[in-house]
């Protein structure tokens, strides 16, 4: 389960506190006081045997007593008791309960797994065991025993710490902070930061999330989560341990999800500053506004060492200063001098705000006889409104609490110093370059050939079931061959012959991939003799070392090192996920030193393959081999790939190859196949050749264009979760034009899947629809899932006319111009379906 009753926990309407005591220092006393402190205006119930009344509450002596079920349960009994509990809640309705207590004994870790199974049937979803709770201040749901009252602000906090999560509450508190949720994680027997990811990706009560864990524990849920919730808001991850060896995993799952890794708590905590109060957007470049030069001098410092976020100061702008401001010297920083008065910083931000190259505004001050802070600071809540890309603010010795909640009440963070504030603002950039680097389009590569794959896949599965275990030598480069991979050394039978020899084709700069014409002509499992590879005159750059290993969390992974380039600088040490593609291996390859002497894309063809390789023959269970990388050119030195029946599953879903298919329709031979990032450009054109009727009645409402943030997000898709199945037919002159789509979104928990479809206005009334529609149909019936839902404009008979054709039940929805389509895709819920008899709509 996911999201499934999460809104329980979150967006609660009663409570129960199972435990609940007035003895000093016990559980039961601090989270009931807790829940009272925080405000919950619902129906909160005290229920314990040993009490009659708890101050002007009521007390119920039996769980199944209770008045009506629950939304949530905080327990705070002993473990031995939950299975009971849970079971009984459950069956009154109760849908989220919070476990308090630690599980520290193996009859503890025994109740546990009772109340889960007890929880199960009810779909009841269980926080902890040792959870501090869950806090949602908006609605003053303080369900556990946080160390204050929590006030209510724009960032969500989720932990696997007790202690930390208490620490970060108070630290909020003493400077006016506040979040839009705080959750202690605890054990995450059941509910863990995947699940919640999900969650807060869509809540539009949380900007953005800071994330502290230690470890994952559904790693293909995790990045499934973390990559929907980056791309909505900023997500920041804190992890310490940097001496644990799979630390360099989580930096690489983090950035291959768009998170953003702090370092240090202090980076993380400027972070609630900055998101829960500033209206900032990270363009990459600031100004920085200061009367004191030697503050100048201080902050310019702190920016170059946050990365150079500096922007370049144009001439009109110094021009445009010395008419408003003539005693200011232009430039960034922008100085005003020593006798500069509040209203100056004012004057400055509105000026700033006629030459938008200036980027963000910065304003780092200490009091001065003619500037005091308060009045700095009332003149930039004054003239906030002219800082287009927001506004940062930096007051050495601080400014009172009243004057800090006037400047977060207009989007203004507070920082302390120039150091924080420039760190705080780098890492918003860092934020907006991963969810680029997530959007971006990667290029195309051509289509590997389907008989060499079937032709790998052969020679591996007979290796397997020949009980052999590893490929090497000849074999090795025979199967790497399938991939357009070049083995040096590899000739005939042996390994390690002479090196002037090769058993397949050559990945070289004027290709930019690699070449498949050698893996087309080796399908029957022959190398193919390929031009010698003369190295007498080639001497090779870097030999990258590269080794695949199945983690047990993340799965199958690569781990990329290569030596220093001086024997001074840094190694390179990096992990990377499967799949790659060239975009993925550039952001790998580019962080070596190495990268500006070579040609790259050689280097990116080869990892890719590499990474199709491991996708395509899961029967790869590891590998080591190096990669040898010459100027122009890169070849496979030394592979050792060992085979198996089992793998773990990859943590990102590769392109699901299996769902291609090639169908006669209508007097034209088309493919069916889920989409691919490289099809943005098709589906730009698809999207240009509708006509503006049938683009509102797809979108349900006008539409002239889509950017490309908008088509990268219908190219770009999680196979996890979402499918699309495009129709595509070849032009005549080798480009696929993009004819029709139909997509599937499962929600997290695979409960309902919601469809849309679009055909081509030029290809309309051929019964392309329903072709796209019967089999999104069976890949939702095949995925387990349980309802097909949709909806269309009440307006659109064509797809009320097809939905019907295609056996869905047409319902009414709360708006009046709009119809509902649903269909049940197992047997149980079909007959459910039919016993209900719903009414179509009218």
């Amino acid at each position: 389960m996911t999201v499934r009753n999460l809104d329980a926990l979150f967006r609660p309407k009663s409570v129960a506190v199972i435990g609940a005591s007035e003895r000093p220092g016990s559980t039961g006393a601090m989270v009931w006081a807790r829940v009272l402190e925080g405000g919950f205006d619902g129906p909160v119930w005290p229920v314990n045997p040993k009490y009659d009344t708890l101050g002007e509450h009521a007390v119920i002596h039996d769980a199944g007593d209770l008045p009506q079920a629950p939304t949530v349960a905080v327990i705070c009994t002993p473990p031995a008791s939950w299975p009971a509990l849970i079971h009984k809640l459950g069956g009154m309705g109760t849908r989220a309960a919070i476990l308090v207590g630690e599980a520290r004994s193996d009859e503890d870790r025994l109740a546990v797994r009772h109340a889960l199974s007890a929880a199960r049937p009810h779909l009841l979803r269980i926080v902890g065991p040792g959870s501090l709770g869950v806090v949602s201040p908006a609605l003053g749901a303080q369900l556990g025993a946080p160390s204050c009252r929590v006030k209510a602000g724009g960032v969500a906090w989720v932990s696997q710490s007790n202690a930390l999560t208490n620490a970060v509450l108070g630290w909020a508190e003493a400077r006016g902070l506040g979040f839009s949720h705080a959750v202690a994680l605890g054990d995450e027997a059941d509910v863990d930061a995947g699940d919640v990811l999900d969650y807060l990706a869509s809540d539009p009560g949380t900007r953005a999330i800071l994330l502290e864990l230690d470890s994952v524990r559904a790693a293909r849920k995790f990045m499934s989560a973390a990559r929907a919730a980056a791309r909505n808001k900023p997500v920041l991850a804190l992890r310490s341990g940097r001496d644990d060896p799979a630390d360099g995993l989580y930096t690489a799952a983090f950035r291959r999800a768009g998170l953003v890794r702090v370092d240090a708590l202090d980076d993380l905590l400027d972070e609630i500053e900055t998101l829960s109060v500033g209206r900032v957007a990270a363009g990459g470049t600031a100004t920085l506004i200061t009367s004191d030069r030697g503050l100048a001098t201080l902050a310019r410092d702190a920016f170059a060492a946050a990365g150079g976020l500096l922007a370049p100061w144009p001439a009109d702008v110094s021009d445009a200063l010395r008419e408003v401001l003539p005693h200011a010297v232009g430039g960034n920083p922008l100085l005003l001098g020593d006798g500069a008065r509040p209203e100056h910083f004012g004057t400055a931000l509105k000026l700033l705000a006629e030459h938008r190259v200036t980027g963000t505004a910065f304003v780092v001050h200490a009091s001065t006889h003619g500037a005091p802070v308060d009045e700095v600071a009332q003149a930039l809540i004054d003239h906030h409104r002219f800082a287009y890309r927001g506004l940062l603010a930096c007051f050495f010795g601080g400014v009172d609490a009243a004057r800090r909640d006037a400047l977060h009440a207009q989007g203004i963070p507070v920082h302390t110093t120039p150091q924080r504030l420039a760190r705080a603002f780098a890492r918003l950039v860092d934020y907006r370059l991963g969810r680029e680097l997530l959007m971006q389009t990667p290029e195309g590569l051509p289509a590997q050939i389907p008989d060499a794959i079937d032709a790998a896949l052969a020679q591996v599965r007979e290796a397997v079931a020949a009980g052999e275990h590893e490929l090497t030598g000849a074999a090795a480069a025979r199967f790497l061959a399938r991939f357009g991979l070049r083995v040096e050394g590899a000739e005939g039978e042996g390994h390690g012959a002479a090196r002037n020899a090769t058993s397949s084709t050559t990945t070289d700069a004027s290709a930019g991939h690699a070449t498949n014409a050698a893996a087309a002509s080796t399908a029957d499992g022959a190398a193919a003799a390929a031009a010698p590879l003369s190295t007498s005159t080639l001497k090779p750059i870097v030999d990258i070392a590269i080794e695949l290993h199945d983690d047990d969390n993340f799965g199958p992974v690569f781990r990329f090192t290569a030596p220093a380039i001086d024997g001074v600088s840094d190694a390179l040490r990096v992990y990377g996920l499967p799949p790659l593609n060239p975009m993925l291996a550039r952001d790998i390859v580019t962080r070596s030193h190495y990268a500006r002497l070579v040609a790259p894309e050689p280097t990116l063809a080869a990892l890719t393959a590499l990474s199709q390789a491991v996708c395509d023959v899961r029967e790869i269970i590891g590998l080591t081999l190096a990669l040898r990388v010459y100027r122009d050119r890169v070849t496979v030195v030394d592979p050792v790939l060992r085979v198996g029946a089992q793998r773990s599953r990859l943590a990102i879903v590769p392109y699901p190859r299996r769902f291609e298919e090639t169908v006669d329709w209508q007097g034209l031979r088309i493919t069916v196949r889920p989409i691919r990032p490289e099809d943005e450009s098709a589906h730009r054109d698809f999207v240009q050749a509708m006509t503006p009727e049938d683009l509102r009645l797809r979108f349900f409402g006008a539409v002239r264009t889509f950017d490309h943030s908008q088509l990268a997000r219908m190219t770009q898709i999680d196979y996890d979760r979402e499918m699309a199945l495009i129709a595509t037919a070849d032009t005549g002159d080798g480009v696929e034009r993009t004819l029709g789509v139909v997509r599937a979104v499962a929600d997290p928990d695979n409960e309902t899947a919601e469809f849309a479809v679009t055909v081509r206005s030029d290809q309309k009334g051929r019964r392309l629809g329903q072709l796209l529609m019967e089999r999104i149909i069976a890949y939702a019936r095949a995925r387990g899932t349980h309802w097909l839902i949709g909806e269309a404009l009440r307006e659109n008979g064509a797809m009320i006319a097809l939905a019907k054709a295609c056996g869905f039940t047409i319902t009414r929805t709360e708006d009046p111009g709009v119809v509902g389509f649903r269909m049940p895709l197992d047997d149980a819920e079909a007959a459910d379906a039919g016993a209900t008899n719903a009414q179509p709509a009218r």
